[in-house]
């Protein structure tokens, strides 16, 4: 059966969407008159997954849900599995349950496929963009071992952490973004609209001005005539710059700078090995095989340098070298990491050890980042003040010197 999205009219003349099950259109239609519903529109909730046909998998056609959206489907199903209910009644309760149609139709779909005979894996490969490589691993290794509800709990619990350090990234960046924005506004409004209006005072009298001043006029004229064209001209630098940086090549060039920038190096590893320290340690504990989970685990590194080491780990563990060596020759990843990897090793607890190291990790990185934010809230303030302090001062010294000016 197929997921069908549809839209009609109930007895009220009212518009009711949702999604129902069925072997085609005509019959779902059947379906809606039989619940004294006259149909609008009725289509196959999510066309790509049923077309079957490569060349119609676009990307930008792919269904997507977020982050909270995937932790909470991914909630239900463990906790449905671990009720010994059978899999496709598990994905029928959770698509009923969800309050998107979106979610409910991909769940659908999901079923439709498991329904046909093959495993929750293969039908969760039909989205790629929303069952990733890593999650379609992991629910494939809980299948085949049998545990599949422990595995999908764990799925859930990196979901929903996933889900709140970005939760806490926003929160932090919020008063920032505020304090940015005013600072921006209040400079462009008194460059803009106050002094214009103020260098008229001056602008019968023969004296010159002081340089303060008559660098704001100029930069006032400057907002004023073309702070749109400066706004274009930066829109085309960063849409350039995104599309000079689409080829691998140069993206990995651009990869290799950031990990040169002191500072910046170490946030931006710091963010990579924790995800990979992560995911490589739920995989491993799913009972996905290391070089298996090596691969997967370097997929989740954004920088595509850090990614080439991951595979050159994966090499050297294949030939034969233990993990932690293999990563203390790759020379990035944190020292402390490869250290609770070798003692993870040595005492058999390898999957305990990388979480602790991730974790470890994620802290220190919230630590810095708190810190920067705390730093960086007091500067944008002072340089408001500083910003706004001189444009006052630029008007206020030929004030100063109006009597002298006007004889």
């Amino acid at each position: 059966m197929t997921a069908y999205r549809y839209r009609a009219l109930n007895p009220g003349g009212k518009l009711v969407k949702g999604v129902l099950e069925g072997d085609s259109e005509r019959q779902i239609r059947s379906q809606l008159r039989s619940q004294k519903l006259r149909p609008v529109e009725v289509a196959i909730a999510n066309r790509q997954a049923a077309a079957n046909q490569p060349r119609l998998r676009l990307p930008f056609l792919q269904p997507r849900i977020s982050v909270a959206e995937l932790a909470l489907v991914t909630r239900q199903l463990a906790t449905l599995v671990q009720s010994s209910l059978p899999l496709d009644e598990c994905l029928q309760a959770a698509a009923e349950q969800s309050r998107k149609a979106r979610t409910k139709g991909l769940l659908l779909q999901v079923r439709s496929r498991v329904a046909e005979g093959h495993t929750l894996a293969y039908a969760m490969g039909e989205f790629p963009l929303v069952f990733n490589e890593m999650y379609r691993a992991m629910v494939n290794a809980g299948e085949h071992a049998g545990f599949l509800g422990p595995v999908l709990e764990e799925l859930a619990d990196y979901n929903e952490q996933r889900q709140y350090t970005a939760q806490k990234m926003k929160m932090a960046m919020i008063y920032p973004f505020i304090l940015v924005g005013v600072a921006i506004a209040v400079v462009v409004a008194l460059m803009v609209f106050v002094v214009p209006e103020l260098v008229g005072i001056f602008a019968h009298t023969n004296r010159e001005l002081p340089l303060l001043t008559r660098g704001l006029i100029a930069t006032s004229d400057f907002s004023r005539d073309y702070a749109l064209w400066v706004l274009l001209g930066v829109a085309v630098l960063v849409v350039g710059l995104r599309r000079w940086l689409r080829p691998p090549v140069r993206r990995k060039r651009w990869h290799r700078l950031l990990l040169t920038l002191p500072g910046l190096s170490r946030l931006v590893i710091a963010m990579d090995t924790a995800r990979f320290a992560s995911t490589l340690s739920i995989l491993m504990a799913s009972g996905v095989p290391l070089l298996e989970s090596l691969r997967i685990a370097g997929q989740v590194l954004t920088n595509l340098v850090l990614r080439d080491d991951s595979a050159q780990v994966a090499e050297r563990v294949q030939e034969g070298s233990s993990l932690h060596r293999a990563l203390r020759q790759s020379g990035r990843f944190p020292p402390m990491m490869v250290h609770m990897v070798a003692s993870g090793e040595a005492s058999g607890e390898l999957e305990t050890m990388l979480q602790r190291s991730a974790t470890n990790q994620e802290r220190e990185l919230e630590m810095t980042l708190g810190t920067i934010m705390s730093l960086l809230e007091p500067l944008l303030v002072v340089f408001m003040g500083a910003m706004v302090l001189v444009i006052v001062m630029a008007i206020l010294l030929p004030i100063f010197d109006l009597n002298t000016m006007v004889r």
